[in-house]
This record gives structure tokens, sequence and C-alpha cells, in this order.
């Protein structure tokens, strides 16, 4: 028997009831979240989500929240509501060509290490300084962020960002949140201003994986006790290493293939999740 979490500000006590039914399973609750203990099939889950603005999420039945140790998790629209590459480009007035490619890249449609080549080559001239004003003026955590990682750092759960965006903003992103452990691409620099060019190796999308299978190596521990979290199709290979994956308002690729899925809830989602456990009756 599987566990079916339903989270959301539009969750009622009708509505669970209503699916519990639909589902033939047991509803209990969990503070505001609603468990429905059931036989179900992801297909069903799929589509209990187009008839309902709330989460409703089915963890994998080889997936045990208790042994989680490590959260990692994108950056750009996933951690932090905007995509930096994007701002960053608007200081050029190039948002509109270089968001055009940024969103082509997360659907799948473009190989992400080319076009950010392709995008950084656009941001050629400007003045590093400006970074930090899209830093400052632009960056904003996405709902729930601080809630969660002050949870995952009480649970000792280790947290990771691994970027394609920039170490200018993971840097500063870990020293102020506090998290665990980092990477990201670096943007050339010369005389002050960005050269258009990416410093060493791109942060893509088996980079991402492998940076994942790292610290499982260096934290001894199993893939299986991980979650990966993130929005865009350079995110899929991380997320499938792992031992429970988010789409965190995702596109409709990463959607498809991840575990679970967030449409509604904000990041503190996250321990709605690692918080439920199956009814022991």
């Amino acid at each position: 028997m599987a566990t079916l979490i339903l989270h959301g500000a539009a969750l009622t006590q009708s509505s669970a009831t209503e699916i519990a039914q639909q589902v033939n399973g047991i509803l209990r609750w969990q503070a505001e979240d609603a468990l429905i203990d059931t036989h179900i099939m992801p297909a069903e889950v799929a589509m209990l989500r187009q008839k309902h603005d709330f989460d409703i999420n089915l963890l994998p039945v080889d997936f045990n929240a208790a042994t989680v140790r490590l959260l990692v998790m994108d950056m750009d629209s996933t951690l932090i509501s905007i995509e930096c590459i994007d701002e960053i480009a608007d200081c050029l007035g190039l948002k509109p060509q270089v968001a055009a490619i940024t969103e082509a890249a997360m659907r799948g449609e473009l190989d992400f290490e080319a076009s950010l080549r392709q995008r950084v080559r656009l941001l050629a001239g400007l003045p590093e300084e400006r970074l930090a004003s899209v830093y400052t003026e632009r960056l904003r955590l996405n709902p729930g962020a601080e809630k969660m990682l002050t949870w995952l750092q009480k649970m000792n759960i280790k947290t990771a960002l691994v970027s394609g965006g920039f170490t200018f903003f993971t840097d500063k992103l870990k020293q102020r949140l506090g998290l665990d452990f980092t990477q990201a691409n670096q943007l050339g620099v010369e005389e002050g201003k960005l050269t258009g060019e990416v410093v060493g190796n791109i942060c893509g999308a088996q980079a991402k994986a492998d940076f994942l299978l790292a610290r499982c190596r260096e934290l001894a521990i199993s893939p299986s006790q991980t979650i990966a979290m993130g929005d865009g199709a350079n995110d899929l290979l991380m997320m499938a290493e792992a031992g429970l994956s988010i789409a965190y308002h995702a596109k409709p690729k990463v959607q498809q293939q991840a575990d679970t899925a967030f449409n509604h809830v904000g990041l503190d989602g996250v321990i709605s999740l690692l918080q439920s456990q199956p009814s022991q009756a």
C-alpha cells in the first residue's frame, strides 16, 4: 500500500474525502496535509492532478524518507525565482533574445552547453559590477525556501546547489543560506568586464548528475538517500540518479519524468514529502 500526499493552500476536507473515496483509500491528516493510504498507479495520480488546484504526489515504493541525507537542487527558477542569465542580458537590452534561448534549452529543445555558450557570448563587454546589481535588485528566493532549508539543516540533511548558471550567484547563496555544497559555471572576466566566455568545463546535465554522485561518495551515502529537485531538461540526468526526484514548477518534459511535482506549493513542500509516513495499520 502506498501513501498519496495532498498538499497546497486550496486543499479542503471535502476534496480530500472525495479523492479518498475515489481511490478506495484511508484518509488521515498530518498538520495541513492529507495522506491517503491506497493502492494506486502513477497514471491515476496524473489524472487526479488535472482535476485539482493543489499538489497530489505519490512517493516511489522503494523510497525511504527516514534515510534521506542530501538534497541537491537547481538554482535558476528552482531555488530562486529568476533566470540569472536573462536578467544579466537585460542590462544590455538583450533579455528577449536570451530568454527565448533559455526557455528552449530548459524545455530540452536545444543542447544546453551549446546554448549556454551562445548566450554568454552575447554578454561580452558588460561590466562585472552589474552582476552585483542583478543579485541585490532582482534575485529573490522562491516561496518556502528558507523554511525548507531551516528544516533540512535541523534534520542534519545536507544541502547542495548545482547550477547551469554562474558561481557569482551560487557562492553568495551558499554563504547567505548556509548551504553545504555548490557547483556552477564561471564567467570569464578581463579588466572588469565579461569576456563572453565560460571558464573551464560547463556545468551541464551530465555534470549535475556527476556532482550528485560525487557528493554521495564524499558523504558515504547511497544515491537512494538523496533528493534531486529542478525545473529544466538539464536537471533530468541528476534527477534520475536520486532516490526521489521533484519537478518544481517545471517544464512539461520534467514533470512527466519526475517522481513528484510541485505546481502549487512552495519549496517547503519538501517537508511534507519527508514527514509523510505510510500507515502502520
